[in-house]
């Protein structure tokens, strides 16, 4: 990515806090400024105050000397002169706190609009996007790379205004007190900024790579503690610390990496900062000594030398973190910049009870490779089509496919008639409700889990489609009922009672569409059949569809579909499908003996 579409992103954000930077830069000015005159304070009153010179100062100075009586009257009252120096840094004092002040708000405001842009942004992200994407480099990009611009816009965008203005006043004092110093003062600086573009470009490069490592290392800490079950389940912690350990030791060696680069920068910087002081403290006592410089002049020059290259090798250290928050605005703006998920607001919302076909429908998650091959059927409004297949024949994909998560390459699918595509999919997702083979609940309460689909739910429909479910005698059995509060990912639930809190969650939006994903696998026959049982008596209109390996679950199903190989190989009723050979009848078979074996062993 381009640096200006980082800067200007950058600039972007800053929209309605520009007037604070201003203010902050004319803070900075100001303070810049007020630290140069002690100096020269010093030099008059060492020079011409103490001693015998006539004062070279501007006429203003001149002019306020006279005013307070001249040099004999201070020479008398030193204490004016140190009166002088108090009262400046006073104002410097106060010039820093403002300057702070102003790009400390200025800076936490811009951090929070960037996280509010990325939070927004994610949210209507393709869903194949959030798919492909790991969780914990987006995690690392929506906090630490924002909290690096911040840092970066907080402390040193204004330094830099800092730098330029004390480089350029500090030598346009230093020429006005003693030329021939000056330019030997200046040796080094050429040569500090030849080092600092060549430290630039390196720590770039070097930030960029330990930011995509610390991206890899925070998806594995938030993989392991998303699935500790699954980690104690089966004895995997040695597995996991070393796989935490071997990303962990390719982000550490980075940053040493890093420190590396910064150290050699630190070193070498101060090591041509002060050669060069002590040759213009080496040179301005003996000029001194000679009489060609005034004691007072160069007890001046040496804090303005140090006001010119403090600056320049500073500039090493604002050059690190430009090109850290460079990388950090160039990861943001990779989010920003991916087009979001066109949500057709503009689409037909016609009626969803009506029927849905599919007609020769291609589908690929990668190109060439197609999941979904050929597929063609038709389900009247109202029926049950029940879905079967093996593990990666296409039926997840077939489904989601209604719900307009991802949009199908070849043929056709209507509901009444009307193109799926043509469809606002905002309202299609009102109308198709899916719950998923993985169930996620938040950490809240399970009334507020099951009322996430619809925020107005009264009561009274919370604990309907609970009751369908088979959910609300259960959840009468915890200690705070419809208040228990489930824990993050529901962890405190049994799969089958997440199951049914989702379930419940999709049953209360009251769709025209349902799509059961494989989500009854986690409970026992018994309370399927319930299941099944109340859906009927309460969705008679509603078409349904069922993924699921029990052929209990889906042998009452008006339409049958068996996939294979992302083609439909099969279609039927349950009779119709029994009573030709192929892998309904092999599964039918296999678990109906399966049954009856466990009878045998039960009696």
């Amino acid at each position: 990515m381009k640096s200006k579409d980082t800067w200007g992103y950058l600039w972007q954000v800053m929209k309605g806090n520009r007037l604070r930077y201003l203010g902050a830069i004319i803070s900075m000015v100001l303070s810049a400024v007020l630290s140069l005159l002690p100096p020269l304070v010093i030099a008059i009153t060492v020079d011409s105050i103490i001693g015998d010179k006539p004062i070279t100062a501007s006429p203003i100075v001149v002019s306020m000397i006279e005013k307070l009586g001249g040099k004999s009257v201070l020479a008398q009252n030193l204490w004016i002169c140190g009166l002088a120096l108090v009262i400046l840094n006073m104002f410097h004092g106060y010039f820093q706190y403002t300057r702070g002040k102003l790009s400390a708000q200025a800076s936490e405001a811009i951090a929070k609009n960037i996280r509010d842009n990325l939070f927004h942004h994610l949210q209507y992200w393709p869903y194949d996007d959030h798919v492909k994407t790991e969780t914990g480099d987006l995690v690392q990009r929506c906090t630490s790379d924002v909290e690096t611009v911040r840092r970066f816009l907080s402390m040193q965008l204004v330094e830099v205004g800092r730098a330029i203005v004390l480089l350029i006043v500090s030598l346009i004092l230093m020429f006005s007190l003693n030329v021939k110093l000056t330019w030997v003062s200046m040796a080094a600086v050429p040569f500090i900024f030849l080092f600092a573009a060549i430290f630039f470009t390196k720590i770039r490069d070097a930030f960029k790579e330990a930011d995509e490592a610390e991206g890899r290392l925070t998806t594995v800490l938030q993989e392991n503690l998303t699935g500790i079950r699954v980690v104690r389940a089966f004895g995997r912690q040695a597995f996991e610390v070393e796989k935490f350990d071997e990303k962990n030791k390719e982000y550490t060696n980075l940053w040493y990496r890093l420190s590396w680069i910064l150290a050699l920068y630190w070193s070498s910087s101060d090591l041509l900062v002060m050669a060069q002081m002590g040759a213009v403290l080496v040179l301005g006592v003996y000029w001194a000594a000679v009489g060609e410089l005034t004691l007072g002049t160069l007890l001046a020059f040496m804090s303005y030398e140090g006001m010119l290259l403090w600056p320049v090798r500073q500039l090493g250290r604002i050059l690190t973190d430009m090109g850290r928050t460079q990388v950090s605005l160039s990861r943001i703006k990779e989010i920003i910049d991916k087009p979001l998920e066109d949500m057709n607001e503009d689409g037909l919302t016609p009626p969803m009870d009506r029927d849905i076909e599919f007609k020769n429908v291609y589908f690929e998650y990668e190109k060439d490779r197609p999941v979904l091959k050929d597929v063609s059927f038709k389900v009247k409004a109202g029926q049950t089509v029940a879905i079967l297949g093996s593990t990666g024949s296409g039926k997840s994909s077939l489904v989601h496919l209604l719900q307009g998560l991802y949009d199908y390459q070849k043929g056709s699918i209507t509901i009444g008639g009307v193109e799926l595509k043509d469809i606002n999919k905002k309202w299609l997702r009102r109308h198709v409700g899916i719950v998923l083979q993985e169930p996620f609940l938040f950490s809240k309460t399970i009334k507020e889990n099951i009322a996430l689909a619809r925020m107005d739910a009264t009561e009274a429909e919370i604990y309907k489609a609970a009751r369908v479910a088979a959910l609300h005698d259960v959840i009468q059995e915890f200690e705070n009922g419809y208040d228990a509060v489930v824990g993050e990912r529901g962890v405190t639930l049994s799969g089958g009672q997440k199951q049914r809190v989702a379930i419940a969650r999709t049953l209360i939006l009251n769709s025209s569409i349902l799509i059961f994903d494989d989500s009854l696998s986690a409970v026992d026959t018994e309370t399927d059949n319930a299941i099944r049982a109340a859906l009927n008596e309460v969705s008679k209109d509603v078409t349904t569809f069922i993924i699921s390996h029990r052929i209990t679950t889906i042998s009452q199903a008006d339409l049958i579909l068996v996939m294979e190989d992302g083609r439909i190989v099969q279609s039927g009723t349950h009779e119709e499908l029994l009573a030709q050979e192929g892998m309904y009848k092999r599964i039918w078979s296999i678990q109906s003996a399966l049954e009856e074996e466990m009878e045998k062993s039960l009696a």
